[in-house]
Parts: structure tokens; C-alpha cells; sequence
């Protein structure tokens, strides 16, 4: 049985514990579903940055296409699934700007091959080769080869501020472990109730 809390963080933090000790590939890889302008789904894998009580932090070009997703439709779900712990969380709900102070501090942290490569990639568009890339890399390289790397206007980071978070465990014979944790607004109190597998 999933041991319940009060705080789904305070589960969330000790299962992502768990999964930094077990997990042999970045246990802060989680699953990103956006709506597309059309209505489309689309999901890919981003990593976790950060979490706390304002919510679930992850950075990206604002120019790509999950970036205009979120700036056009501020809503999504992300997915944790720690294979070696046989355990996911899933999260839904709005999603916000971080600061300027927040990402530039992120990305003041970040290798200085993925700073020039933030300015380099064009991200989600077409690539007519990678050479163009590597033109590119390049380019941006020669441009800040010396002092910092100052953080592309169009990169950034996004929050999302769940109003569901559901705890699965697998279970013998697929009679898997679901609790979920609800909330209409970040102000309100979190409700409990465990799912049918």
C-alpha cells in the first residue's frame, strides 16, 4: 500500500529519493503533455529542475514547439515513471513563467556547451543539415568565448502548479497501488482518494 500524507510533496520527495538512488538514468526525466492549437496532444521527455510548494520546474526555448503550446494553452500533465522502483507519479494543472531571476540563476549553472547550444539551436524547426548546427555552435561559440554566456531572451523556464497528483505502485496481478491527491486551486487544501487499478 502507498503510504498517505497530508502533503503529496512529502511522498513526492521521498519516492524521487528513491528513484535518484535506483534509477541508472536521470530519475529527473519526467514526460511533458501540451495541447496543440488544433487540440492535439503532443508529449515529450524534459527534466525536472526543481519542485516545491509553488510547483514543478523545467526549462526550455520558448520558440519550440512545446514552448508555443504553453504560451498559447498554459495548461499540462507531466509523467515520472521509475521503471527500477516500478512506480509513476503523474501531475496535471496550470502552468506559469519563472522569472528572469530564476532562469538566468539556472542557467548560469548549466555547462558552457549548453549555454552556446541554447543560442545555437533553433529548436523544433527544420534543420536543412547538421553541419548548419554545427555552423552555428560555432558561430555562437566564437561570439562568447569570453566572460559568461548571457541567457537567451527566447529560453526560459516553465512551473506547473499541479491540481492532481496521482501516486501508481505496481501490484501482483496488475492490481496496482493508485492514490490520487486533488485540488480546484493552489490556495485550497489537498483531497484524497484511492483509485481502482
Amino acid at each position: 500500500m502507498i503510504r498517505e500524507t497530508t502533503d503529496p510533496l512529502e511522498l513526492f520527495a521521498a519516492w524521487y529519493a528513491e528513484a535518484s538512488a535506483s534509477e541508472p538514468n536521470d530519475p529527473s526525466a519526467m514526460a511533458l503533455a501540451t495541447v496543440g492549437p488544433d487540440g492535439t496532444p503532443a508529449v515529450r521527455m524534459v527534466l525536472l529542475k526543481d519542485y516545491d510548494a509553488a510547483g514543478f520546474v523545467f526549462y526550455t526555448n520558448y520558440e519550440s514547439r512545446k514552448g508555443n503550446h504553453l504560451l498559447a494553452h498554459p495548461k499540462a500533465a507531466l509523467l515520472f515513471h521509475w521503471k527500477s522502483l516500478r512506480r509513476q507519479v503523474r501531475l496535471e494543472g496550470p502552468v506559469t513563467k519563472t522569472t528572469a531571476a530564476e532562469a538566468d540563476a539556472y542557467f548560469a549553472s548549466r555547462a558552457r556547451g549548453s549555454q552556446v547550444g541554447a543560442w545555437a539551436s533553433e529548436q523544433s524547426r527544420p534543420l536543412e543539415s547538421r553541419f548548419a548546427l554545427e555552423k552555428r555552435v560555432a558561430e555562437f561559440g566564437a561570439k562568447h568565448l569570453v566572460g559568461a554566456v548571457p541567457r537567451p531572451p527566447h529560453w526560459s523556464g516553465f512551473r506547473l502548479q499541479p491540481t492532481l497528483i496521482e501516486f501508481w505502485q505496481d501490484g501482483a496481478f496488475r492490481l496496482h497501488d493508485r492514490l490520487e491527491y486533488r485540488r480546484g486551486s493552489a490556495a485550497e487544501p489537498w483531497t484524497t482518494r484511492t483509485l481502482y487499478p
